[in-house]
C-alpha cells in the first residue's frame, strides 16, 4: 500500500481578485487548497477558472465587515476542515496632502488597511490556538517604514499602524503559542492598479520608477510561508534604506 500523501495546506487570500493576491493564488494553486476572497464575485470566478485546480473556493465578501470575515473562517473550515495560512492582502491608497485630509479620508484608510487585517487576525486566531499552529501574513508597505510620499500620508500612517499592530499581536500570542506566527511583508512600488484605484485618484503605479511586478512580490510571500520570518521586504537594499532613514530621524537628548 502506498503511503497517504500529506494534506495540502489551506490558504485564505483576501484581496485576491487582482494584483498581488491574484499572483499569489496563481503560484500556490498547484500545491495548496485556496480560499480566494474579494468584494466582487465575477473577477474571483474568472481567476479561479484560470487556475486549473478543483481545490479553489471563492468567497465574495467585504473584509471591512467583521461578521463577513468571521464567515470566511467558517466557510473555510466547513470545506477543508483546516486552515493553515491567512494572507491579509486588502489595501487601498489615497492621494491627498496631509494638510487637506478629511475625517472621511482617515476613516477610509483605517477601515480598509487596518481594520480588515485586525478582523482577519482575530477571526482566525481561535482556530490557530486550538491546533497550536498557524500563520498570518499581513501585506504592508515600504511607506509604513519610510513615509516619504506626502500625497500618501494617510496611507503611510495606516501601514505604520498595521506594522505596530502586527508586532504586538505576535508578541502577545507567542507568549502562549510560539508556533503561531504573524508576518509582515512590505513591498515598495508594485505594478498593479493600486495607484489608479487610490482614493481621489493618483499616479498609475505602472509608470513609477523602481517598481516590481505583482508576481515578484508573490514569490516573496511564498518564501515567507515556508521560512515564517516575522518581517520581510520584497527587494534587496530595502532593509538598509529603512535603517538609514531611522538612523537619521532623531537624536538622543
Amino acid at each position: 500500500m502506498s503511503p497517504t500523501p500529506p494534506a495540502r495546506p489551506v490558504v485564505v487570500i483576501t484581496g485576491a481578485s487582482s494584483g498581488i493576491g491574484a499572483a499569489l493564488a496563481t503560484r500556490l494553486a498547484p500545491t495548496h487548497h485556496l480560499v480566494l476572497v474579494a468584494r466582487r464575485a465575477e473577477p474571483l470566478r474568472a481567476l479561479a477558472g484560470t487556475l486549473g485546480s478543483p481545490d479553489v473556493v471563492t468567497v465574495a465578501a467585504d473584509v471591512t465587515v467583521r461578521q463577513e470575515v468571521d464567515d470566511i473562517v467558517d466557510t473555510t473550515l466547513a470545506r477543508f476542515s483546516r486552515l493553515d495560512v491567512w494572507v491579509n492582502n486588502v489595501g487601498r491608497g489615497i492621494t491627498r496632502a496631509p494638510s487637506a485630509l478629511t475625517d472621511a479620508d482617515i476613516d477610509d484608510m483605517m477601515r480598509v488597511n487596518v481594520k480588515s487585517a485586525l478582523y482577519g487576525m482575530q477571526a482566525v486566531l481561535p482556530h490557530f490556538r486550538v491546533v497550536g499552529r498557524g500563520h498570518v501574513i499581513n501585506v504592508s508597505s515600504m511607506l509604513g517604514r519610510v513615509p516619504t510620499a506626502t500625497f500618501r500620508s494617510a496611507y503611510s500612517a495606516s501601514k505604520h499602524f498595521l506594522n505596530a499592530l502586527t508586532t504586538n499581536m505576535r508578541a502577545e500570542v507567542q507568549e502562549t503559542h510560539p508556533e503561531i506566527q504573524f508576518s509582515l511583508v512590505s513591498p515598495g512600488v508594485v505594478r498593479t492598479a493600486f495607484g489608479s484605484n487610490a482614493l481621489h485618484g493618483g499616479p498609475d503605479s505602472h509608470t513609477l520608477p523602481n517598481s516590481q511586478s505583482a508576481d515578484e512580490v508573490a514569490a516573496v510571500i511564498v518564501q515567507v510561508m515556508t521560512d515564517r520570518r516575522p518581517d520581510v521586504y520584497t527587494r534587496p537594499g530595502m532593509a538598509e534604506m529603512v535603517g538609514s532613514y531611522l538612523r537619521g530621524l532623531a537624536t538622543d537628548p
